[in-house]
């Protein structure tokens, strides 16, 4: 194909093989996804009705299942809807939706556990400032920025690709890869790997330096407290360490999955390393917050009886 107005569309070319498997695949998928969103809308539903949440902590873990909500619909729709397609062709437009939607998504997931990380870091190296650094106006704002910079950095390293001609349509994936399409444009600039390095810098390395620094932060400081203080410490910022180096591992296996060495891994299990990061961290961030910080787990509890014991009066009552 000679130029981009000639390429209206992609083929994915992952779905070559799904064969007599697609409905296999196609339960399992809309079973993860529903899955998904009711564990992430659980834990939004209990952060929002229960009063003792309307902290700073859990107003940016409600936005962190938000993004997580996102960033699944983002891909797990498109992987329902190909499924049972003869072409497994996707539009142009819905092709850079999807990147757009994906990647706003990937940088506001780091964002949003940089945003996490200093609020554990004012709680506990500045307590008595708590309330007044860290108001609730304060949070949503700080929620704002963390999406308005996400999407701007899409924008700005990215936006190119929307000029690009492209010779082929052919993109050996599952979804619209960003690299994979760039592959397929008449002339490679500098500007792909430019684009990568300045996405990498701004949403990755700036707010994992945030992080660490917090952590660091943190450390020195439970090193002098009591072991009460301590342990209190641990609990609040385990699941949070957690999330961070699983999407450093998912990240490994995205660049794992856009090197040379792709040729040596099966196909199936090259796929699901380019998705690993929608596949587990989804599930992960409602599990080990709602198993693993005390107040939403007494909250859960607690919603889940009352609406017991309301169902059993109103029985009795009738």
């Amino acid at each position: 194909m000679g130029n981009s107005s000639e390429t209206v569309s992609f083929v994915l070319a992952a779905y070559g093989n799904v064969g007599a498997l697609k409905y296999m695949y196609f339960s399992i998928i809309l079973f993860w996804y529903v899955s998904i969103c009711v564990a992430n809308t659980v834990l939004i539903v209990v952060i929002h009705v229960d009063r003792r949440l309307h902290e700073p902590m859990y107003i940016l873990l409600s936005n962190l299942c938000v993004n997580e909500i996102n960033g699944s619909t983002s891909m797990y729709p498109l992987l329902l809807s190909q499924m049972f397609s003869d072409s497994h062709e996707v539009t142009l437009p819905w092709c850079f939706l999807q990147m757009c939607c994906m990647y706003t998504t990937a940088s506001a997931e780091f964002c949003s556990l940089a945003a996490m990380a200093y609020d554990r870091y004012i709680s506990i190296c500045h307590p008595l400032r708590y309330n007044v650094i860290m108001k609730t106006e304060k949070v949503f704002i700080l929620i704002l920025l963390v999406w308005m910079y996400s999407f701007l950095i899409f924008i700005f390293s990215f936006s190119f690709i929307f000029s690009l001609k492209f010779c082929g349509n052919v993109v050996n994936n599952v979804y619209c890869d960003h690299q994979l399409i760039i592959r397929l444009s008449c002339s490679v600039s500098v500007h792909s790997f430019i684009s990568d390095i300045f996405f990498l810098l701004l949403s990755i390395f700036i707010p994992f330096t945030l992080i660490s620094v917090s952590y660091m932060k943190i450390l020195a400081v439970c090193r002098k407290t009591s072991t009460e203080n301590k342990q209190k410490a641990v609990t609040t910022c385990t699941p949070q360490i957690v999330s961070v180096s699983n999407l450093f591992v998912g990240c490994i296996f995205h660049a794992i999955d856009s090197s040379v060495l792709v040729a040596q891994v099966p196909g199936e299990v090259r796929i699901i390393l380019s998705i690993y990061l929608l596949i587990c961290q989804p599930m992960l961030t409602p599990f080990m917050y709602g198993f693993n910080l005390p107040k939403i787990r007494q909250s859960c509890t607690m919603l889940l009886f009352k609406r017991k014991s309301l169902s059993l009066f109103g029985k009795r009552v009738f």
